[in-house]
């Protein structure tokens, strides 16, 4: 279980409170609007910046002494965060060692990943050579290979056209069901909330004010600040 206990957080005059409890498993959907904290929510869980008070912890594990390369995180970003000159391989590479030592069981790690998000004898290619999509699926290779059992997802497809944004979300809700991924999905979109997640909370005002079953979540007529953000998204 994700367990946030009152994660305190303050940027210039902005201040951010987070509790919540995500059971193992679960796809979290986390809507809101600009500046609710919904990528400050990730950064903290990712330990790319630090709380002021409250802990995070994990299956029992607290996160609080922890840096980021040694909690169970993998995570995708809006900009996909792929080394230029770097290829393919070499880029999902990096998710299993940042010094590219690599085995032999590693290597066939690659090669399945690559199969995985129908990449196949891409690896090879400069980031360069690839649409959007394409560099998303290698960022998204790259997170399988970690095998870190919580994914975090900071708008990852926001950049890309409907059909292929759909297509992505489906490939993603996949593979967190066959590696049982607990998995926390940042989205400017509610009906990314309505296809793929199992619950979705809503920021407001550096707050978790709803966390909910997304069937329940959506049934909700009586929050005023909820349903200012819907009529206006």
């Amino acid at each position: 279980m994700l367990i946030l206990d009152n994660l305190k957080y303050a940027y210039e005059q902005t201040r951010f409170d987070f509790s919540m409890q995500v059971e193992p498993g679960s796809f979290v959907a986390i809507i809101g609007p600009s500046g609710a904290g919904k990528s400050t929510l990730l950064d903290l869980i990712a330990g790319f910046i630090a709380p002021l008070s409250g802990s995070i912890s994990f299956n029992n594990t607290l996160f609080s002494k922890l840096s980021p390369a040694e909690r169970p995180v993998s995570m995708i970003f809006q900009e996909n965060n792929l080394f230029t000159h770097l290829d393919v391989e070499t880029n999902i590479a990096l998710g299993i060692s940042p010094t590219l030592k690599l085995s032999q069981a590693d290597h066939t790690s690659i090669t399945g990943a690559l199969a995985r998000v129908d990449l196949q004898g891409y690896g090879k290619r400069l980031p360069g050579e690839l649409s959007g999509g394409e560099r998303q699926r290698v960022a998204l290779a790259r997170a399988l290979v970690r095998r870190k059992p919580l994914l975090l997802l900071d708008e990852p497809f926001a950049s890309l056209g409907p059909a292929l944004r759909s297509q992505m979300l489906a490939l993603v809700k996949e593979l967190h069901e066959e590696k049982n991924l607990t998995s926390l999905l940042v989205s400017h979109q509610p009906e990314d909330a309505r296809s793929t997640a199992s619950h979705t909370a809503f920021l407001a005002n550096g707050r978790i004010d709803i966390y909910e079953a997304t069937e329940k979540f959506f049934a909700i007529r009586d929050n005023k600040a909820l349903n200012d953000y819907q009529g206006s998204s």
